[in-house]
């Protein structure tokens, strides 16, 4: 399904969140070359790849968010355009200039509009946010989400019980004005308890994974769709209850392990219900190293289902049954989140 001028893409990012992009272009029929530092040249980002191309030395600031090695690594390639993926990259106005400026298609909101709105380039933090997509024509796939956070850490995100499909009666005002001020693809936004934006952010956060299982979309798709200027939306499903679990290793900060279990998102996952459907994303196989140099984010886990317990409770299923994988984890911490939204209990507990 390659779209006119996009058939291929550098893919701007690492870990989980850049495997699950990788493996979305792979299936619509885009070329995807990854980025990657010297201490990841093997990442499973990388291998999953079409192809690969070195940035620079392990610091981030010296390869996967130093804007000028970037774009150069996009020229070398001969992509047609530059997928940005955590929001750090894909709300930063001098990397979109810079990537224009090359010859280049930005997959995210144009730079102008990111200095003018203020892509916050941070994952949205609130207690309660707000996912969707930009067009010309307004903001589509609205989905409200609630987010359980540990220390600032995204843990378990998921849409709230009342939420109407159609999303109206969430939709704060600022959100009906994303479109008139030219905001274009995938956003995620916190709000704050008065219902104002209080962060607003590009790229594939960490929640989109509820818009994709809530609405059956894929939103790589949706960024190449903007990025090509289409509007219409692709087919999904009616709205469904959706939860996204993250699993992070319990390393400490600047400590290197190895992992030697199978992740979700590399082995069979337990049968799901039959009105349910679970993915599962991982950053790492079986002998991959964990770097110290980075965010210890080991697999995402989604489900949608007929409510919000079903789907949380088919989520839980996933960690639940993980063996040993060789480096502490959270995923204890995660099911005890989980456990209580399938129980019906109000998350975080009071």
């Amino acid at each position: 399904m390659a779209l006119p001028g996009i058939e291929s893409v550098l893919v701007a990012g690492r870990g989980p969140a850049a495997c699950a992009v990788i493996t979305a272009c792979s299936r619509l029929g885009v070329k995807a070359v990854a980025v990657h530092s010297e201490a990841e040249r093997s990442a499973r980002h990388v291998r999953l790849a079409d192809d690969a191309v070195l940035l620079g030395p392990a610091p981030a600031s010296e390869s996967y968010l130093a804007v000028d090695r970037i774009v150069e690594a996009a020229r070398r390639s001969g992509v047609a355009a530059v997928l940005p993926v955590p929001p750090a990259l894909a709300g930063n106005a001098r990397l979109a200039t810079a990537v224009v400026a090359a010859g280049l298609r930005w997959v995210a909101p144009d730079a102008e509009v990111l200095e003018r709105l203020g892509g916050d380039g941070v994952e949205p933090a609130s207690e309660r946010g707000l996912l969707g997509w930009v067009t010309a024509e307004g903001l589509r796939l609205p989905t409200p989400v609630t987010r359980d956070r540990a220390a600032g850490i995204a843990r378990v995100s998921w849409t709230p019980e009342d939420w109407a499909p159609d999303g109206d009666a969430e939709l704060p005002g600022a959100g009906r004005r994303l479109a008139e001020v030219g905001w274009r693809g995938l956003v995620t936004v916190g709000i704050a308890p008065d219902g104002a934006f209080a962060e607003v952010a590009a790229g594939f956060s960490l929640d989109m994974a509820v818009l994709e299982r809530a609405h059956g979309v894929d939103a790589v798709e949706l960024a190449l769709r903007s990025a090509a200027g289409e509007t219409s939306a692709p087919g999904g499903h009616a709205a469904r209850a959706a939860v996204v679990a993250q699993l992070r290793a319990g390393l400490p900060a600047g400590t290197p392990g190895r992992v030697s279990g199978r992740l979700p998102g590399t082995g069979r996952l337990p049968a799901p219900a039959p009105d349910v459907d679970v993915v599962a994303v991982s950053g790492y196989e079986p002998g991959d190293r964990i770097d110290g140099w980075y965010d210890a984010l080991l697999a995402t886990v989604s489900a949608a289902g007929p409510d919000t317990a079903t789907a949380a409770r088919a989520v839980s299923d996933v960690l639940s049954a993980l063996p040993d994988v060789g480096v502490p984890h959270d995923g204890g911490e995660v099911c005890a989140v989980l456990g209580r939204l399938a129980a019906g209990s109000r998350v975080p507990s009071e």
